[in-house]
């Protein structure tokens, strides 16, 4: 099939079904099983679009004559891919952004817009990008960087004019991969030796036995996966576990864990000796924290079924970490999935108390002199400091054993995301 159709197509399914894009790509992936790869055309038509549907939009508003919401779904995506093409790909001819959006609506029962489609495209490949410059900022960063006001302004709230331009333009193009070493079988260098046999590029990230890959593809379709030499993890994820600051032959309960990754790094940390619990609320997702394990030949780890909002008694006082990195609005990584920049903030609002509530329930496992790490991925004081100061105020009998820590994308090369690290006291 056309790479464009097949960009279409996905572009479309993401819109209807409100769908992440990431999955719906992984869905089509798996469907096409055994046929021609995606190309990386595919992967950055679906992305590119996605995130940046506002700035698209806008660009076009001013070449139509009837405002974009009258147009038929399919005639906006084949001209949203075609503006994308023209204005954001280097590497593609204008002639042929423009003839192939224009194939694009005649082979998918829109050929009473081809003339349209074609006009419009042949205007914006004349012109260059203007973003407004209105001096109304929520209003100008959501232009540029696609990003609704409302959000825009929630970010300022927050973090402060320059730092949310900077969180906004991080959440543009694509995110590094990063992967977690297993040491429990391999080393640093065996492994970048190993994937260089597999055409992959692989670089020593900031933290030990992290690499950044280059030219991966779908990373489990590699060997190295296959033979459990490493798992996926941001940089940020691994950050988290650091400051878990686990010693051999301790015991770590991981309350919302699925998929893994967080309790596969601190299995390896822990070199397979003491106990890791990591629990989830969905059987399904438990066991894909158990196949990953045993792929990495974890031998130390135990995946349960549990709700995190409730607390287990037969937990209490167990554990001498616990780890809780709770649901969240994920506002740190629009740039993995740009669809969560689009949602209505009031989401959040639902959040906090389940948050508060699994935070509470988790320090309730913890020894005295225990440590617990509440973490997120998202960019939000309202699930990040709130919950936290929330708690410590109504537990007097933990502490903050050092500053809250917010990792940002512009600052640290992570995904956004926040970490704090409280402490039982002795005695409690």
């Amino acid at each position: 099939m056309n790479e464009r159709q097949t960009a279409f197509r996905i572009l479309n399914k993401i819109e209807r079904n409100h769908a992440y894009s990431n999955l719906v790509l992984d869905s089509e992936l798996k469907e096409s099983a055994g046929n021609k790869p995606f190309s990386g055309l595919v992967t950055a038509l679906v992305y590119g679009v996605t995130e940046r549907k506002i700035t698209l939009d806008f660009l076009l508003s001013s070449f139509l004559k009837q405002p974009i919401k009258k147009l038929r779904p399919e005639v906006l995506t084949a001209l949203r891919m075609g503006v994308y093409q023209l204005n954001f790909m280097d590497k593609i001819p204008p002639s042929a952004a423009v003839n192939e959006s224009v194939k694009l609506v005649k082979s998918n029962g829109c050929a009473y817009a081809s003339g349209l489609v074609n006009s419009v495209l042949r205007k914006v490949s004349l012109t260059s990008v203007q973003y407004p410059n209105t001096g109304n900022p929520a209003f100008d960063l959501s232009v540029r960087y696609s990003c609704p006001e409302p959000l825009v302004e929630h970010y300022i709230q927050d973090y402060g004019e320059e730092d949310a331009k900077e969180i906004l333009r991080s959440s543009l193009g694509a995110a590094p991969l990063t992967v977690r070493v297993n040491t429990l079988k391999t080393t640093i260098k065996v492994l970048i030796s190993s994937l260089q046999e597999e055409g992959v590029t692989a670089t020593e990230g900031i933290l030990p036995n992290t690499l950044v890959l280059e030219n991966a593809g779908a990373p489990e379709k590699l060997k190295a996966y296959a033979n459990g030499l490493f798992h996926v993890q941001d940089l940020a994820s691994a950050y988290c576990v650091r400051a878990l600051d686990l010693q051999p032959g301790q015991t770590l309960l991981d309350v919302c864990a699925a998929p893994g990754g967080k309790s596969f790094t601190a299995a390896q940390e822990l070199e397979n000796t003491g106990k890791v619990f990591s629990f989830d609320l969905y059987p399904q997702r438990v066991k894909l924290i158990e196949d990953g394990a045993k792929r990495l030949s974890i031998t130390n780890l135990t995946a349960k079924v549990g709700d995190a909002s409730k607390a287990d008694e037969s937990l209490f006082g167990v554990a001498d970490r616990v780890l809780c990195d709770v649901p969240c609005s994920g506002l740190g990584t629009i740039r993995r999935k740009p669809e969560i920049r689009y949602k209505d903030l009031s989401f959040i609002d639902n959040l906090t108390d389940l948050q508060y509530n699994i935070l509470t329930n988790a320090s309730s496992y913890l020894r005295a002199d225990g440590q617990l790490v509440y973490s997120t991925c998202t960019l939000n004081r309202a699930e990040n400091e709130a919950v936290c100061d929330r708690f410590l105020e109504n537990q007097p009998e933990f502490e903050k054993t050092d500053d809250y820590k917010t990792l940002m994308p512009h600052k640290n090369g992570t995904d956004g995301f926040f970490i704090a690290r409280l402490r039982r006291k002795h005695g409690n």
